[in-house]
């Protein structure tokens, strides 16, 4: 099974994500001038970036497909069109550009059945980074499930759904040559005395307010009531990144502070640690109005991995589409993020009199289209089922024709799902 990766890139050269600030309202920007005539090493390296982006006219497309070795400017340029955020960017061209071995990593709860943005944009995001020479850590973390009560806090089931979230990947087409699974609980206790002595060592360097504030990556909110466990989890995540060696945090734009916790905690070690790269990818809609994000608690709200042609008809009949606005739509957030760069083509599909089949291959032209009331969400919602259907049938068909992975979602599916 194989995809495209769709898509040109557009580059501003000199621009660099926001920098961090310290408390005294001082930057941290490596960019900054120094006030001498001569050029500094700051800004030598930015002028090189920017000539290595100026360089770059392939598209991500054709960095996919292509053969040979990539160059710097082409490395950042797969990274950075995973990202809706990029912390800082610069730093991302140098690390492309000077480290030989580079590691990625996301973390993931074993909490239920895989939606679409984590399977098909994950399977995405790390092909792109396996393209450009990094080498991706997957943080199977079972433990974290077990402390935010998923699966009923059943470590067992959890690590049943975390063999279950691999086996998608791997009939889904995920590069696996540069990927390692490592489950949180076997890799802890392989050096308990490192990760532990991290982990006390983040809590001692930040308050409690300043942890609270990351709870937002358990999927709960400041003002729930947190158990102490819950508490815990920010302190060994940020740790996770630091323990795993991970010059990259590729996670959703809903772990930003966490991560952004990691960035501050390598200022505030003596010595200095190196500051991971964030690297946020964008979250996926709810298919409903008014979902900001999908629930694996609410089947309505997402597309699973492998849900049937029927059951992702129906999602998509119910999803919310408002005629000619773009804004807080997820069928056209649906095409953005999973259609077109995993197909390539988006084919709308309508009757002669309606102005016949409609192929885009880019979003900006459907966009127009759908604002201008000549796509209608009539004519959307069909194609859009059948384009998620074409790339789900490889799962759909991994799953009912292999005995093993068979009963493994059988048995996932049993269990009760738990916020």
């Amino acid at each position: 099974f194989s995809f495209v990766a769709r898509g040109s890139f557009n580059f501003l050269p000199l621009a660099h994500g926001a920098p961090d600030t310290m408390a005294d309202g001082s930057s941290t920007d490596p960019m900054a001038a120094t006030g001498a005539n001569e050029p500094s090493k700051a800004e030598l390296a930015r002028a090189e970036f920017a000539a290595a982006i100026a360089a770059t006219t392939a598209s991500v497309e054709a960095l996919m497909v292509g053969e040979g070795e990539l160059t710097s400017g082409e490395k950042y340029a797969l990274c950075r069109s995973i990202g809706e955020e990029c912390i800082q960017e610069q730093e991302l061209f140098n690390l492309l550009d000077k480290k030989p071995e580079i590691i990625a990593y996301d973390g993931f709860e074993p909490s239920g059945r895989m939606h679409i943005a984590q399977g098909v944009m994950k399977a995405l995001n790390v092909n792109k980074l396996t393209k450009s020479g990094v080498h991706f850590k997957f943080w199977v973390a079972d433990w974290f499930a077990q402390l935010n009560n998923k699966m009923g806090g059943d470590l067992k089931k959890i690590q049943v759904v975390g063999k279950y979230l691999v086996e998608i990947w791997r009939a889904l087409g995920m590069d696996m040559s540069k990927v390692e699974f490592l489950s949180a609980s076997e890799e802890i206790n392989k050096n308990p005395g490192e990760y532990w002595t991290l982990v006390m060592d983040v809590a001692r360097k930040n308050n409690l307010k300043r942890i609270v504030r990351c709870s937002q990556i358990m999927g709960r909110n400041d003002s729930d009531d947190l158990s102490a466990a819950q508490i815990f989890y920010p302190c060994m995540q940020c740790a996770d990144i630091f323990y795993l060696k991970a010059d990259i945090c590729q996670l959703g734009m809903d772990q930003r502070k966490v991560n952004m916790l990691a960035r501050e905690y390598a200022d505030l070690c003596k010595p200095k640690r190196r500051k991971p790269i964030i690297l946020s990818h964008p979250m996926l809609p709810g298919l409903l109005q008014g979902q900001e994000k999908m629930s694996k608690s609410d089947p309505n709200s997402a597309i699973f991995m492998e849900d049937t042609e029927q059951e992702v008809k129906t999602k998509i009949k119910k999803a919310f589409c408002p005629p000619c606005e773009e804004e807080g739509n997820p069928c056209l957030s649906y095409v953005k993020h999973i259609v077109l760069p995993w197909c390539g083509t988006f084919v709308v599909e309508r009757k002669e009199e309606n102005g016949g089949d409609r192929t885009f291959t880019d979003y900006e032209s459907l966009v127009e289209e759908y604002k201008s009331g000549e796509v209608h969400p009539g004519d959307l919602k069909p194609s859009l089922s059948k384009a998620i259907n074409s790339i789900l049938q490889p799962v759909r068909e991994h799953f009912e024709n292999d005995a093993e992975a068979k009963a493994l979602l059988k048995q996932v599916k049993s269990y009760k799902t738990t916020r």
